[in-house]
């Protein structure tokens, strides 16, 4: 569904399992700061809010988009955790380098995925405009950090259960 006609904020807290006992990665690109930061203002907040304590949220930060992959690949190999929040901003601007950023960030957020035994999540924004991201990162479109976050519980909660399975 597209974001004009869905709030990123909006979300139904019963559906949501209790991050009490989870820990959690939040790699932050620096790039567009007035954008990303609000994201993980949002994430960070959305985690605390749904029982995840101050001190199993792990936040570091990275200069762009672009080394969010290698930023969460740090986290999966160097912290104990059950999902790791990958948080940007790419603004289309006058050169096709926009798409060489998203391609590859979503690329490696896939092989990151792939590759270790964790949810690595996808909140990066991708924009025409300053608006559009204004608008996605607390704006009239919710934040996309409060998704992310619950994509990351809902993720780890379900690799818990399958975990369990196994028992």
């Amino acid at each position: 569904m597209a974001t004009y006609l869905k709030n990123l904020s909006s979300y139904d807290p019963k559906h949501v399992p209790s991050a009490k006992n989870m820990k959690f990665g939040i790699v932050v690109s620096d790039w567009n700061d007035s954008v990303t930061h609000k994201l993980l203002e949002g994430a960070y907040n959305t985690l605390i809010e749904h029982g995840a304590n101050e001190e199993n949220i792990l936040v570091k930060h990275v200069p762009g988009a672009f080394e969010l992959t290698l930023g969460g690949q740090f986290m999966g190999e160097y912290a104990d955790l059950d999902a790791v929040i990958c948080l940007g901003c790419v603004i289309q601007g006058e050169t096709r380098h926009f798409d060489y950023i998203c391609q590859s960030v979503t690329s490696g957020i896939t092989e990151l995925n792939m590759n270790y035994n964790i949810p690595f999540i996808f909140g990066v924004l991708t924009t025409d405009n300053l608006e559009q991201a204004i608008d996605r990162a607390g704006g009239k479109h919710g934040n996309k950090g409060v998704e992310a976050a619950i994509t990351a519980i809902k993720m780890a909660a379900l690799q818990k259960e399958m975990e369990e399975l196994e028992e």
